[in-house]
């Protein structure tokens, strides 16, 4: 069974949710109306964060599933709860200022990349 990943799967989505609501508060503090996605730099900050979040949460999911099948479930769920830990660092720098995003960056694109990577070596693996 994979209930550690089906764990950290869950996680994933109640950040990406928190992200999402974070961009209707930040429209209601700054007065950017639907369906503009710019005007005021601490909304935009938030709705990257939201965006980017959205745009590696397909290459993140499938790998940490693809992972845990393969490899192990505890392994996938702890390099996944890695992820995570990046996109809250990410969140916060890029909350404060675009330059300080990099970090949270970082750490979550190694931990989607490392899932990628054990994924795709463990299937191809098994067609030899």
């Amino acid at each position: 069974m994979y209930h550690l990943t089906a764990l950290v799967t869950l996680l994933a989505i109640a950040f990406y949710f928190f992200a999402t609501i974070n961009v209707s508060r930040a429209r209601a503090r700054t007065g950017i109306k639907v369906p503009a996605t710019s005007g005021h730099p601490d909304f935009e900050r938030a709705f990257r964060i939201q965006v980017n979040t959205l745009e590696w949460m397909p290459i993140f999911l499938p790998s940490l599933w693809l992972f845990a099948i393969y490899i192990s479930d505890a392994l996938a769920a702890g390099i996944g709860a890695l992820w995570i830990v990046g996109r809250i660092v990410y969140f916060i720098g890029y909350s404060q200022a675009a330059a300080k995003r990099g970090p949270g960056f970082l750490i979550q694109a190694i931990a989607a990349i490392a899932l990628w990577v054990g994924a795709i070596g463990a299937a191809v693996s098994r067609l030899v």
